[in-house]
């Protein structure tokens, strides 16, 4: 876990934020440094079996090592002694919904990029069957995402960035697959165990991987005080990656000063 710090006159808060399935606090640094300049302190790291951690890489033993990992990274950020922000990006988001599911922290507002609610492609149902017989013999074994090339995003910025990064995840294990999804559907199935705290979910609307339809069916389940939902069109999954991404920042930066 790593901190930065703003530089400017007025600091308004401290934003953790929280990186997708196979990538790592690295492909964040445009954010960081924006909201740096913007006035919040920032607080990442990478999650479990993800980036530069040194565990199993693709794997997990179960979901809650996101929710524990996530859970130590607030309460450092509650230590700056200001408004603290969570911020999640696909499974990232997954990850931060369950983690509010389970845990009171205190959290002023909550925005999620992209939440991994759904898959646009999810296995097939001979694959599907097979991983439940190994999550049981051989959860550790691995099998390549095979996500398309740019299926992220329209950057080629990001994408040639991306083709020489060895620390990106590309392979997963059955566990890890299984806890996804079970995880999944506990926050759609438990909706109602989201705490009422501000949201925001910037989504893309062009996804390629996450499946929009199911992100806009749990946010109208979800029953909170203050709530803001904004599909970007034509825009890939990482909205935040994308060419379009100053005009993504500035609407999340305004939802922040919102709440500051």
């Amino acid at each position: 876990m790593w901190t930065w710090n703003s530089n400017a006159e007025q600091i308004k808060g401290t934003v953790v934020l929280v990186h997708g399935a196979g990538e790592y606090h690295r492909r964040y640094e445009w954010v960081i440094s924006k909201l740096n300049e913007s006035g919040y302190h920032c607080v990442m790291g990478d999650l479990p079996g993800q980036g530069t951690t040194t565990r199993r890489r693709g794997h997990i033993d179960a979901f809650d090592d996101y929710i524990e990992t996530i859970e130590g990274w607030v309460y450092t950020a509650a230590g700056f002694g200001l408004p603290v922000f969570l911020f999640g990006h696909s499974m990232g988001g997954l990850a931060v919904i369950r983690t509010l599911m389970e845990k009171k922290m205190p959290v002023r507002a909550v925005a999620l990029s992209s939440p991994c609610l759904g898959l646009v492609n999810p296995p097939s149902k001979g694959k599907e069957a097979l991983s439940l017989v190994l999550n049981k013999i051989a959860p550790s074994v691995k099998f390549a995402t095979n996500l398309p090339a740019g299926s992220g995003t329209r950057s080629e910025e990001m994408r040639l960035r991306d083709e020489g990064d060895v620390l990106l995840v590309k392979k997963v294990s059955v566990r890890w697959y299984r806890e996804l999804t079970l995880a999944i559907k506990t926050a759609i199935e438990g909706y109602r165990k989201f705490p009422d705290v501000p949201l925001l979910v910037m989504q893309a609307g062009n996804d390629l991987i996450v499946d929009k339809y199911s992100v806009r069916q749990w946010f109208s389940a979800i029953d909170l005080s203050e709530r803001s939902y904004k599909e970007f069109p034509e825009l890939y999954h990482e909205v935040l990656n994308e060419p379009e991404r100053e005009d993504v920042y500035s609407y999340l930066e305004n939802y922040l000063k919102l709440h500051s």
